[in-house]
């Protein structure tokens, strides 16, 4: 799956939103996420753990002018690929809306 959306502002604003996005996220499902690990090389966040029992692990790296999310989908996941990368692109436009 990948995924690309413009960030309209800085890479360390566009990391800010991204590390604080993260966070929220974590506080609201983290009890259904297993094994989660993440780590900032650079400009670009390696991630991977488990997701209702899934394998779920990608990268989201953060360009001049772009954030572009790649994550590897499990093969139970692949039919509902479609609707994965659309709500992954919704939640990305809108942190990104009112850089």
């Amino acid at each position: 799956m990948h995924v690309t959306v413009d960030h309209k502002t800085t890479r360390q604003a566009a990391r800010s939103k991204i590390e604080l996005r993260l966070s929220h996220l974590l506080g609201q499902f983290g009890a259904k996420v297993d094994e989660l690990e993440h780590e900032w090389i650079g400009d670009t966040l390696h991630f991977k753990g488990k997701a209702r029992g899934m394998k779920v692990e990608g990268t989201v790296e953060v360009t001049e002018s772009e954030v572009v999310i790649d994550g590897k989908l499990p093969l139970i996941a692949m039919p509902f690929e479609s609707k994965i990368k659309q709500a992954v692109k919704q939640e990305a436009d809108a942190m990104f809306r009112t850089a």
